[in-house]
Order: structure tokens, then C-alpha cells, then sequence
């Protein structure tokens, strides 16, 4: 057989990095012309993947980073299922029906066998469409009334971005209560202040994006059972329990946060960050079908029956579900509350020992909220440095630990903040330790000319 030297010259297996591919750089921001070997363009995508930080060591994310091995095994299973096509993957859809009742039981629903919920791509859009619940609700009351529906209002503490998104696209009023002083969460007072015949909802955190605490949901439940009593004003509650809806029923079973406050219509959490849930899935439930609106829920057919589906996206992987399902049948209740109260305890270690280094007080230190801490150089002290030049610092060691300002009216007021997620051990959190003692200490011998300013410091948004 004749062959053409450039032909066997191609088909030779080079070194990787040897190759004519990788020898040549491969466009980049316009279609290349040619095909490449499939293990060549793997190495370039991999090398590129390189430059990310280490997931393990952000910790400023909320979201999961570590994960079971069967749990990778489950979603290669289901890369090829589409999660809204119900008839075409009945099994995937049942699972997720049964989450939707396990969560609604998890959060003390009157009628968790017969209640309506969802999964989304996250508690973001989780969020949203509690949010849409409301409105639509707070319009057909309107109307019945024959009132104005011009002019919704929706009342929060100090959120996350998702809430401002929901209120410019919805063009629904934000009152959101500004940080004063020391209090840094909603609290009933602020509430009612805020509210009136146009409020859509109050919607409290359970965790704050900021700091890490909850806010006082059933104080604030109670405050607007008091208003209704005396003013015949009746405003539903959403708790967005982002992080804290999968922490709370398995630490602290005996808190009242959820539908055993009937003030709650619904509540959003988020699967890929305390619901242990690789990224890409979170929930929300509500109290009664009554409480989602009808005409915002379409209908397909399913198994030659009728399943409800609400949500923003359309199609999305499956697997994120099917893995939300196998932890709750692989933890449990017990199995739950062992990761979640190991990483109580490693929050609260890294905040005694923090407070023990030097210029540093607690804002929050592991009690009363998240698994995480949060604190502020001590008022008077002057260390020559600040937080984002000690942030800037831990960087070069890898670790991702966010500086950053807080939002109005404590705009003055620079924290730093750690999440401690199920990865993050107790020998972990003490290597960050040593480092963060190596980086005082050359900060100390070191002091910046000029330290970081907020803007030149703060990589991390909410």
C-alpha cells in the first residue's frame, strides 16, 4: 500500500505537548478552521482550567465543593437527561417529586404528602418565583378589592443579589432595611415601619449573605400577627432560607422558622450549598397549593397524567436531583446533623482562635447562624494594615478568604468572612490558620505604603 509521508506523519502519536496541535497557538475568540485531536485539545482545556483558584480553598462560596464519588457516578449517569422533560425521563421527574416531599416534611409542612414545590438551577431562581407567588397573589387580592395594582412593595433586611434582580424585573418597590449601627438584620420594628396595603411580602433570611446570621422570623411573624389583629393589614411572609432552610431542621429542630408559622407561604433553599448537592439545584415549597397561583403553572402530560411545572428555565441536566435524592436517602436526618455540627465546631475553633491572634473582633462567631464567622479589625486599633491588604495576602497561599464592605447604611464598615462548608475539615482550618499567622507577621514587618482600598480589594460580590 502507497501512503503519503504527511499522512502517516499525522497519524503518528506525537508527544502531547510535542504536537503539532499544542505547538502552535489554537484561535481562541473565533471558530478554528481545522479539527484537533481529542486528547491534545482535552490537555490545552485542562492546562487553561489550571488558573482557577483551588474550590477547596474558596472560602467565601456558599456552594458545595467536595462530593462522594457515587455521587460523580450518578451524574454521569445523567448527563443526557433532560430534567423538564417529564415524559421522556418519568423516573427523574418522580425523584424529584419525592424531594419536594421530603423537603415539605423537613420544613413541617401541614400536608407534606399533597403539597406544591420544585426544583430550580439554585435558591436564586428558587427565590424569584416565591417572589412571582406573591405578587400574583397580592394582584388577585387587589382586584377582588377593586384597587390599584400599581404600586407593589416588597419589604427584606440586608439581601442578596437575587432579590434585587427579582424587584427591578418584576418593577415591584425593594424596601430593603438598611444596616444601622449594630443591627445588621431585619428586625420587627424595621418591619413595620416598611410595610402597608401594598406590600407583596416581608422576607426574612435564615443566614444573611453578610454575616452569616439569621434573622428573627418568628419575632417577625408575630409582629405581623399583632399588625393584622389591629389593623385587619394581612402581608404573607417568603423565607428565604438560602443556606439555613438545610441546617436548621437537623441542628436546631426545636427553632421556628418554617410552616409551622402559618404566616409562611413559602420558603426557597438552595440544594448545592448546605443541601450538600453538587452545583446547579435548589428548591422551593410552598405551604399549600392555594398560595401558588395557578395561572403561573403550566401542565404537561406525565405517565398519561398531569404534572404541574413552574419555572424560569426551560430545559436543564437531571442529575443535580437525582443526586439531591441520594443524599437525603444516604444522610438522613442523623447523617445531616453530623456534617452540619462538625462544621459548627470548626467555625467556632476559627473564630477563638482569630479573636486570640490580634486586632480582630467577632462580628460573628459560629453561634446563632451559619456554620461560618465573620469579623472586623477592632475599633481604635491601628495594625498598619486592613483587611484587604491581609485578604490580598492569604491569596498568595491560595486561600480565598473575602474582605469587603458592607451594604447601606454600614458602607463605612470593612468585614472579612469565612464559610465553613462539609469540606472543610478541622486540620484544614488549622494549615489556614498557620497562614493566616505567617501573613500577620509579615504584614507586621511589612506594612503596606498604601493599603487596598475597597474597590481594589474586594474580588468577591454577593
Amino acid at each position: 500500500m502507497l501512503h503519503r509521508r504527511q499522512s502517516v506523519r499525522d497519524a503518528m502519536e506525537d508527544d502531547v505537548f510535542a504536537s503539532r496541535d499544542l505547538s502552535e497557538a489554537i484561535p481562541k475568540y473565533r471558530f478554528p478552521q481545522d479539527e484537533h485531536v481529542a486528547e491534545h485539545v482535552f490537555q490545552l482545556v485542562h492546562d487553561e482550567l489550571m488558573l482557577d483558584g483551588n474550590s477547596r480553598q474558596n472560602l467565601a462560596t456558599f456552594c458545595q465543593t467536595w462530593v462522594e464519588p457515587e455521587v460523580n457516578e450518578l451524574l454521569r449517569l445523567s448527563v443526557d437527561k433532560n430534567m423538564i422533560d417529564k415524559d421522556e425521563y418519568p423516573q427523574t421527574a418522580e425523584l424529584e417529586a419525592r424531594c419536594v416531599h421530603m423537603l415539605a416534611d423537613l420544613w413541617n409542612s401541614p400536608d407534606a404528602a399533597d403539597t406544591m414545590g420544585t426544583s430550580t438551577t439554585g435558591s436564586s431562581e428558587a427565590a424569584m418565583l416565591g417572589g412571582m407567588a406573591l405578587l400574583w397573589k397580592w394582584r388577585a387580592r387587589r382586584r377582588a378589592e377593586g384597587k390599584s395594582t400599581d404600586r407593589p412593595n416588597l419589604v427584606t433586611g440586608p439581601v442578596q443579589i437575587c432579590w434585587h434582580k427579582f424587584t427591578r424585573y418584576w418593577d415591584v418597590e425593594h424596601r430593603e432595611i438598611p444596616m444601622e449601627g449594630d443591627r445588621l438584620l431585619m428586625d420587627p420594628d424595621e418591619v413595620l415601619k416598611r410595610v402597608d396595603e401594598n406590600t407583596i411580602g416581608v422576607v426574612p433570611t435564615l443566614g444573611v449573605t453578610f454575616t452569616c446570621q439569621y434573622e428573627p422570623v418568628a419575632d417577625v411573624a408575630a409582629a405581623l400577627d399583632q399588625l393584622q389583629d389591629e389593623t385587619g393589614l394581612d402581608v404573607p411572609m417568603h423565607v428565604d432560607g438560602a443556606s439555613g432552610g438545610f441546617i436548621a431542621p437537623f441542628v436546631e429542630p426545636d427553632r421556628v422558622w418554617d410552616f409551622r408559622l402559618p404566616r409562611v407561604k413559602s420558603i426557597n433553599a438552595s440544594g448545592h450549598k448546605f443541601g450538600l448537592a453538587p452545583l446547579g439545584v435548589g428548591w422551593v415549597v410552598w405551604r399549600d397549593a392555594d398560595d401558588l397561583p395557578d395561572d403561573l403553572v403550566f401542565h404537561v402530560n406525565y405517565l398519561g397524567g398531569d404534572m404541574a411545572v413552574f419555572a424560569l428555565n426551560f430545559s436543564r441536566p437531571g442529575g443535580q436531583v437525582v443526586a439531591q435524592y441520594y443524599n437525603f436517602l444516604r444522610l438522613g436526618r442523623e447523617g445531616y446533623r453530623k456534617i452540619h455540627e462538625a462544621s459548627y465546631a470548626t467555625a467556632r475553633y476559627l473564630a477563638d482562635e482569630i479573636t486570640a491572634m490580634g486586632p480582630f473582633e467577632m462580628i460573628y462567631d459560629g453561634r446563632g447562624g451559619i456554620p461560618g464567622l465573620a469579623w472586623k479589625i477592632t475599633p481604635g486599633a491601628d495594625p498598619g494594615f486592613n483587611l484587604f491588604d491581609l485578604a490580598d495576602r492569604l491569596r498568595t497561599r491560595g486561600w480565598q478568604v473575602p474582605a469587603y464592605t458592607l451594604p447601606p447604611h454600614r458602607e463605612d464598615l470593612a468585614i472579612q468572612r469565612i464559610l465553613v462548608r462539609h469540606d472543610v475539615s478541622r486540620d484544614m482550618a488549622s494549615l489556614l490558620l498557620d497562614d493566616f499567622r505567617r501573613s500577620l507577621d509579615v504584614l507586621g514587618k511589612h506594612a503596606p505604603k498604601a493599603s487596598f482600598t475597597a474597590e481594589e480589594g474586594t474580588g468577591f460580590h454577593h
